[in-house]
C-alpha cells in the first residue's frame, strides 16, 4: 500500500519532489506508526462493513479501526462481533485489498477470542485498540496480545487510548502517565502508537467542543495532550508516535465565528469553489486542528468520516522547504547553525536534529511536494477533486 496510490501515476508525478514509498502490515513499527495517516473509524454493527472497507481504500484510507466498544450499546456486542467476523471473512474471501486494520476491544479476553473466530482472516488484522488504557488495566490487554500473535502468525501491534478519569484529572495525571510509560516500555515492541480519546476527557467535565473551535482551545483536555507528548512522546528514543484526537465533524451547521481559512492560497490557484466546499463541510476546523497536532507533536488522527481523509493526508506530505531544512541538518555533523536553503529561518544541527529526523520518517510514507505544489493542490488530489 502506498499514500496516494489512489491518483493518478501523472498527476503524483507533477505533485511530488519525492514520491511516497510503498509499506505494508510488516513495516518497521516506527516507520508504520508514522503511515497510519486519518485513521478511520467504523461502528462493528455496520451491516456494510465489508463494502465500506474495499471503498476505503479506493479513496485512500489506509488505516481503519472497527469499534467494538463505545460505537457499539452494551446489550449489541455479541451481534456486533458475529456482524465483524462476517463482513472480515468477506474482505477476505474476495481478495480485495484493505487497510490496516485494527479491532477496538472492550476486554482483554476478547483478543484471543476473536482471533480464533475470525479464522483465516485474521491475515486482515494488524493489531487491537486498548480503550481507557491504564497501568492498572493496560497489562492484562497486552498479555493477552502478545499470547495471541502466534494463534494468527503473524505480529500484533497494540494501539493503547489515553482517555481514563485518573489522565484528565490533574491529581492523578502524572502518576498515572509515568505508570503507563513504565508499563508500555515493557512491551515496547508491541506498541505502535498511542492514541488519545479527546471524547472521553472531554466527558469527564461534561464538555464537547464545537466545531468553530480547536481541541486546543478546551484548556483541560489541551493539558492532557500537553502531558501525554511530555511523557509518551519524547523523542529521545523512550517515545512512541502519539496521534491526534479524533474530529467528530462533518456536516455545517450555523457559524459563530469566521471560517478559518484564508483565501489568498486559494484565488492563486482558481480554488475558491474548494475553499467554500471545506468551509461548508465544517473542514475548515479539521485543517486548523490538524496543523496545530503537528506544531503539537502529534502524528496522524482519528476521524469518523471519509471526508475528512484527505485534509489529513494533503497536510501530511512534507513540503519541500521542510525536506530542504531537514536535509540541511541532517548532513551536518558537530553542532552549528547556518541560514535555511530558502533564506528565512535559522537552521540549528543539534537542537532541530530530532525534527528532521522525524520529519524525514514522514517523508518516506507521505512524500515531498514539489517546489510549487502547495496544499490546495494536495488537497484536491487526495480528495479525487
Amino acid at each position: 500500500m502506498r499514500h496516494f496510490d489512489h491518483v493518478s501515476a501523472a498527476r503524483r508525478k507533477r505533485l511530488f519532489f519525492r514520491q511516497p514509498r510503498p509499506f505494508d502490515r510488516d513495516t518497521d513499527p516506527a516507520l508504520l506508526a508514522v503511515a497510519l495517516g486519518a485513521t478511520l473509524y467504523s461502528p462493528a454493527t455496520r451491516p456494510t462493513l465489508a463494502h465500506d472497507i474495499v471503498k476505503a481504500v479506493r479513496h485512500g484510507v489506509m488505516s481503519m479501526v472497527v469499534c467494538l466498544e463505545d460505537a457499539i450499546p452494551d446489550d449489541q456486542v455479541p451481534a456486533a462481533e458475529a456482524n465483524m467476523i462476517d463482513q472480515l471473512r468477506r474482505v477476505h474471501a474476495s481478495g480485495s485489498a484493505a487497510p490496516l486494520l485494527f479491532i477496538r476491544v472492550r476486554t482483554p479476553e476478547q483478543i484471543g477470542d476473536l482471533t480464533r473466530r475470525l479464522g483465516d482472516a485474521v491475515e486482515l488484522v494488524s493489531g487491537f485498540v486498548l480503550p481507557k488504557f491504564t497501568a492498572a488495566t493496560g497489562g492484562a490487554f497486552l498479555d493477552a496480545l502478545v499470547q495471541t500473535s502466534p494463534l494468527a502468525a503473524r505480529r500484533l501491534l497494540a494501539m493503547p487510548v489515553i482517555e481514563s478519569r485518573e489522565a484528565i484529572y490533574a491529581e492523578t495525571r502524572a502518576e498515572m502517565l509515568q505508570d503507563v510509560a513504565r508499563l508500555l516500555a515493557k512491551y515496547a515492541d508491541s506498541i505502535l502508537a498511542v492514541r488519545l480519546g479527546a471524547t472521553d476527557l472531554s466527558a469527564a467535565y461534561g464538555l464537547r467542543r464545537p466545531p468553530d473551535l480547536t481541541i486546543y482551545d478546551i484548556q483541560p483536555v489541551a493539558a492532557v495532550i500537553a502531558d501525554v507528548v511530555n511523557v509518551l512522546g519524547r523523542a529521545d528514543g523512550t517515545g512512541f508516535v502519539v496521534t491526534g484526537p479524533v474530529w467528530e465533524y462533518f456536516s455545517a451547521g450555523e457559524r459563530m465565528f469566521k471560517p478559518q481559512l484564508r483565501q489568498s492560497p486559494f484565488e492563486r490557484r482558481a480554488a475558491t469553489g474548494l475553499r467554500r466546499h471545506l468551509i461548508s463541510a465544517e473542514l475548515d476546523g479539521l485543517i486548523r486542528e490538524v496543523h496545530l497536532d503537528k506544531a503539537n507533536g502529534l502524528i496522524g488522527k482519528t476521524v469518523i468520516h471519509p471526508s475528512h481523509v484527505a485534509a489529513v493526508h494533503a497536510l501530511s506530505v512534507v513540503t519541500h522547504e521542510e525536506y530542504c531544512d531537514a536535509a540541511d541538518i541532517l548532513g551536518v555533523d558537530g553542532g552549528g547553525a547556518m541560514a535555511s536553503s530558502y533564506a528565512n529561518k535559522m537552521n540549528e544541527a543539534k537542537p532541530h536534529r530530532a525534527w528532521a529526523e522525524r520529519l524525514m520518517l514522514r517523508a518516506q510514507v507521505f512524500g515531498v511536494a514539489a517546489e510549487d505544489v502547495t496544499f490546495v493542490e494536495l488537497l484536491e488530489a487526495a480528495g479525487g477533486l
